[in-house]
């Protein structure tokens, strides 16, 4: 297709994006997300794992092989129209697909090493990571970035994507970061972290990536964590407190197994004090004993939805972050309800078990 225009090796392909007309040389190896991202491309996307649509671009030319099923995420229309999810899809040959790239986070993509500062205990399986980067890093509340260690087992280097937890520049120098971090049973990357973690400590830093954010608009916010998925949700609703924009008002549902598994709960109380506008907080416990003094809501946070939100989960824009199972079981009752998908932004965080071999 393109052949007068690179030189290339039978295992390398070229991705042409229009309409920015801009193309990419790919290997066979890898997905068209991952390329375009290398280039520095302001690519829309999040998950990066299949899970969330962000990268959903529509198919002009070629042909793609596809890492998994794509039809829960995409309309009957898109699918009839050939979009495809970047993140998903190897290239089998030079390949064509249209989307807007006006929409991707324009951030320069960083690579440097960063030194823990600290690692505090949240809950038995949580814990916050702070580290000092050798270099600046600028990124909006809500993206992630890619950490690297040597896996313990292994001895090979593993990375994994975590939020920052904190607002960029909160040290005024923009090279102190945070991470929530929850323990993985059998994970390479968050054993060797929790079994190796001290301060002096190096690791590697990649990023920022994604587009979850908060979209301006008068909309109510809707933002359901679950687990470490607090962390992006924090650093959002810390950098909200600075603006002086018209006030929003905001329902927080946090997801954990029991009241162990709660935590920052003062921290979110002086966020709702602050807050510029009316902020409920609803904790929800899964697996909590049935003996105990919890007098909270208990049981899965799709089942309590349409309950405490009422008429007004229709109006709301939602932020979802936390555990595919999660997410999932909450874009489904969503669109049931009539929601539309363009209000609903998603934040999966997929451990090992959830990626494709390609992606490991």
């Amino acid at each position: 297709m393109f052949g007068k225009l690179f030189k290339k090796s039978p295992a390398e392909y070229t991705l042409r994006i229009r309409p920015a007309d801009l193309d990419v040389r790919l290997s066979a190896t890898e997905t068209l997300l991952q390329g375009v991202l290398k280039q520095g491309i302001a690519f829309p996307h999040n998950c990066r794992a299949g899970g969330c649509g962000e990268c959903k671009c529509r198919l002009l030319e070629g042909k793609v092989r596809e890492l998994t099923d794509k039809s829960y995420l995409l309309s009957a229309e898109e699918l009839r129209d050939n979009y495809i999810l970047a993140c998903q899809s190897i290239p089998k040959t030079d390949v064509v697909i249209s989307v807007d790239l006006r929409e991707g986070l324009e951030h320069p993509l960083v690579e440097c090493r960063g030194t823990i500062a600290a690692v505090d205990p949240l809950t038995h399986d949580i814990l916050r990571l702070v580290l000092d980067l050798d270099a600046p890093i600028e990124y909006t509340p809500g993206q992630y970035a890619q950490l690297s260690l040597r896996g313990k087992r292994s001895g090979e280097m593993v990375s994994r994507n975590y939020s920052f937890a904190a607002c960029p520049g909160a040290d005024e120098t923009a090279q102190r970061v945070e991470f929530f971090i929850r323990k993985v049973p059998g994970g390479h990357f968050t054993e060797a972290l929790f079994e190796q973690a001290r301060v002096g400590m190096t690791l590697s830093l990649q990023g920022p990536y994604g587009d979850f954010y908060l979209r301006p608009a008068p909309a109510p916010v809707l933002c359901v964590a679950g687990g470490s998925g607090l962390a992006p949700l924090i650093a959002i609703l810390k950098n909200e407190l600075g603006k002086a924009t018209k006030p929003r008002d905001l329902t927080l549902i946090f997801g954990a197994r029991t009241r162990q598994d709660l935590y920052l709960l003062d921290t979110l109380e002086q966020i709702g004090r602050q807050w510029p506008g009316r902020f409920d907080f609803i904790p929800i416990l899964s697996g909590e004993p049935t003996e105990s003094e919890w007098s909270g809501r208990r049981g899965l946070i799709p089942d309590h939805l349409v309950a405490l939100l009422g008429d007004r989960l229709s109006q709301c824009h939602t932020y979802l972050c936390g555990p595919p199972p999660m997410i999932d079981a909450c874009i489904e009752l969503l669109v049931a309800q009539g929601i539309q998908q363009s209000t609903i932004h998603a934040a999966k965080f997929l451990d090992q078990s959830h990626l494709s071999p390609v992606l490991r």
